[in-house]
């Protein structure tokens, strides 16, 4: 009886098993935060040696900024989705942020902050990310504005002060408890509001109308 022949794994393409290897480290910082990601870690998420993780990120820390900028350029997809009515993607975009489903990347958000403080390298990745953000943020109120949907003061103010919302309700993605004041819970609701020029109630009700 003839014996076959042993199964062989095939070798992935450069490119794709950086990938691979970046989503897998995006997957444990946003579980557990950025100074999860060892090349062991992620080894042991995709079942391989350690040695391959270092053959493509020979320095960790570039491998660290490569999943923080995965997470959030994946998050930026879809917290700002582009195509649609002006006021639905703002509708969408303000219900996604105050949903349990922002609270991980909310803490991403916040970890990589304060790492930043001792990560040039970092830093310089989180202030490009927050451009990006803002430019799509930039971009949406624009097509508002265009639509005679939305009417602030000043677009860049409108888009600093939404952005501001945001990370002022992600502050407390780490509290244990949770406020039950609706202050709270719907507060980049009421500052997205203001910010736009919207009359009060009209963003909550395009909130309400999504069934989120």
């Amino acid at each position: 009886m003839m014996s076959s022949a042993p199964a062989t794994r095939a070798r992935k393409l450069p490119a794709e098993r950086r990938a691979e290897i970046v989503r897998a480290a995006a997957a444990i910082a946003l579980e557990g935060g950025l100074e999860k990601i060892t090349l062991r870690a992620v080894a042991d998420l995709l079942g391989v040696r350690p040695g391959l993780i270092s053959h493509y990120f020979p320095v960790a820390e570039d491998l660290v900024i490569a999943a923080f900028v995965h997470a959030v350029s994946d998050e930026r997809e879809a917290l700002v989705p582009e195509g649609g009515e002006p006021l639905e993607r703002m509708a969408r975009l303000v219900s996604r942020v105050e949903s349990s489903d922002a609270r991980a990347i909310s803490r991403l958000w916040l970890n990589a902050r304060h790492l930043s403080r001792f990560s040039p390298a970092l830093d310089a990745a989180l202030e490009e990310q927050e451009s990006f953000d803002r430019d799509r943020l930039t971009a949406l109120i624009d097509d508002g504005i265009a639509a005679g949907v939305f009417a602030p003061a000043d677009v860049f103010t409108a888009t600093v002060r939404i952005f501001i919302a945001i990370d002022g309700f992600g502050a407390y993605a780490n509290n244990t408890g949770a406020f039950a004041s609706d202050a709270y819970w719907r507060f980049v609701t009421d500052a997205a509001e203001w910010a736009l020029g919207l009359e009060a109630g009209r963003l909550r009700d395009e909130i309400d109308a999504l069934g989120h």
